[in-house]
């Protein structure tokens, strides 16, 4: 059987005590943990996205795609067994230990093999009863983004692993996840009235018009972002909480927000309705609700009515001449709207199909009405992820293509902050110079202060441009708009701005999370081949440069996006040094 490795974040579970619980009662530990694994943990692992890989008698191997998931299932395990556990005489009661790695691990069929997985089973051995235990690796992509804290208990020197693994204990987890426990939010609450827009109900009754409501949100969310008073948490952190029954105290500590807006979109018979309420997360008080109603024609007029109702609800003295800005809306075409609506989310996929399908029905969108802006910029943008991920039979064509769609975004942009943002990333990427692209950056951040993507754009930039101190900190602010953000991207960023510094440990550790988040993506593994060959780990780095020769054939790219020509050879120096070529 076939082997291949990948990064993962490996859970490791048991019970503890369970010999003495089994020779007390057998037939009632059984059923107990029976019940357990039906009604609480199996859900839990699911609802967290996690592969059980193997079960034995009272334990569970767990693999996990996001670190973040891992550890925010075994957290929400150990309080609800907490909860269950109440009430049960301490001798009868069914407890787990969990520990959690991040590691390199080998795939064999559906089993997992390699330090990764032995360095969870350690950790969890090491586990009190009802706590979860993780290793350094975990801790450090997990403690900006979750509401715990974490205590740490120093090296450990495990049975067959070559170097000691530092482990931390999750401090006082039920606490921490629990409605009655602390009501201040973990993450701080911003200098100025701070909201989030959960994702709405689709009430059309048709699974097909989930798009509808999804860009309905969406609209609304960039509405918002426009008022420069309000700071207003990304869409890809707050869609995290699709379909699920949330407790908004919760939503207020994971996303550091005052507000809440909840609401449902129904499309049917050429009308629409969008009811709304808007409540203090704080407390749970609902401030405001309304319902809008009217023809599809008007839909942008309505999103509008939501925003500003909004708006007015969290500051009752604003003048309403401060957010009409929001009404200049960039296409008066529906149908055009509404294929780009639908291009949005299959773009998202990031596959060769989705971003196909996703330019054509961009380009129905822009044949309708040839200024659509924000069209015109993900158009562009696809034809990126054509010539770049070599999707294009013509590659120069689709550079081409992106450089006019971009520059046409641009003279459509107006005061869209995200068009101007799309289209400079594009143009920077195609060679434009880079100090005109920051300033277009800075140009949509100024309109947009709120633009999650826009800080990630102008982090990036900031990398390209020499710059990783402003790089690190630009991506820290996306990722503060947007805290439940996949890492990938982000980390891939901040962990080359590293190598760049000189901060090789930290490098490494953002670059491994860059890997795991996306494993097909090339840059993180040439930035972490550079970064152990410039800290002497040349077996590391050729492990590495392998893992790239299975999803590219291009090892040392010929064009780099780096401008400082300091950079850039200790870069390609780096890399050549790791893939074994010639100085």
């Amino acid at each position: 059987m076939s082997q291949t490795r990948r990064l993962a974040a490996i859970l490791a579970a048991d019970v503890a005590g369970y010999s003495r619980l089994m020779g007390a009662d057998e037939e009632g530990t059984l059923e107990a943990l029976k019940a357990i694994r039906r009604e609480l943990a199996y859900p839990k692992i699911k609802e967290h996205r996690g592969r059980i890989v193997k079960t034995t008698g009272d334990g569970l191997l767990i693999e996990f795609s996001s670190v973040v998931d891992a550890v925010r299932c075994a957290v929400q395990v150990q309080e609800a067994m907490a909860e269950r556990n109440a009430g049960v005489p301490e001798a009868r009661r069914i407890e787990f230990r969990i520990g959690i790695n991040l590691g390199d691990v080998i795939v064999e069929g559906d089993d997992l093999y390699g330090d990764g997985v032995n360095i969870a089973a350690r950790i969890e051995a090491l586990a009190d009863p009802g706590g979860v235990f993780v290793s350094n690796t975990v801790h450090e992509h997990v403690r900006d983004r979750l509401p715990f804290g974490f205590e740490d208990l120093g090296e450990q020197q495990f049975k067959n692993i070559a170097r000691p693994v530092r482990v931390y204990r999750v401090r006082n987890p039920a606490a921490a996840m629990s409605p009655s426990g602390p009501s201040s939010p973990v993450l701080p609450l911003p200098d100025k009235p701070s909201i989030a827009v959960l994702p709405f109900a689709n009430m059309s009754g048709d699974p097909e018009q989930e798009y509808f409501a999804d860009g309905m949100v969406e609209e609304i969310i960039t509405a918002l972002s426009r008022i420069r008073w309000l700071f207003v948490i990304a869409r890809n952190s707050s869609f995290t909480y699709k379909g699920r029954a949330v407790d908004m105290k919760l939503v207020s500590r994971e996303l550091g927000v005052r507000y809440v807006l909840e609401g449902s979109v129904r499309k049917a018979g050429g009308r629409v309705r969008i009811t709304a309420q808007l409540i203090d997360a704080l407390n749970g008080a609902h401030l405001w609700a309304d319902r809008f109603d009217g023809p599809l024609e008007d839909v942008f007029e309505l999103q509008d009515k939501v925003a500003l109702s909004v708006a007015g609800v969290i500051e009752p003295t604003l003048r309403a001449a401060e957010t009409r800005r929001t009404a200049a809306h960039p296409t008066a075409d529906f149908t055009a709207y509404d294929l780009y609506l639908r291009a949005l989310p299959i773009f998202y996929t990031l596959t060769k199909e989705g971003v196909l399908q996703a330019l054509a029905l961009l380009e129905q969108a822009i044949a309708r009405d040839p200024n659509y802006g924000p069209a015109l910029a993900w158009a562009a943008m696809c034809h990126l992820w054509r010539y770049f991920d070599d999707w294009s039979d013509e590659p120069e064509a689709a550079r081409r293509d992106g450089i006019r769609l971009a520059q046409r975004a641009l003279e459509a942009a107006g005061d869209d902050a995200s068009v101007v943002a799309n289209a400079a990333l594009v143009l920077a990427q195609f060679g434009e110079d880079i100090g005109a692209m920051i300033a277009l950056v800075e140009r949509s951040l100024a309109l947009d202060p709120s633009s999650a993507r826009g800080w990630y754009i102008s982090g990036l930039l900031r990398l390209w441009a020499g710059q990783p101190d402003l790089a690190i900190a630009h991506v820290e602010s996306s990722l503060r708009l947007s805290p439940r953000e996949r890492l990938g991207a982000h980390q891939s960023v901040i962990g080359t701005a590293h190598v760049f510094k000189g901060q090789f440990d930290a490098a490494v550790a953002e670059l491994l999370v860059a890997i795991h988040e996306r494993p097909t993506n090339p840059p993180p593994y040439r930035s972490l081949a550079c970064c152990y060959a410039h800290m002497g780990r040349l077996e590391e780095a050729k492990e590495i440069v392998a893992r790239l020769r299975s999803i590219t054939a291009t090892i040392i790219p010929s064009t780099l996006h780096f401008r400082n020509q300091e950079h850039r050879e200790f870069f390609l120096s780096g890399l050549r040094l790791a893939a074994g070529e010639a100085m």
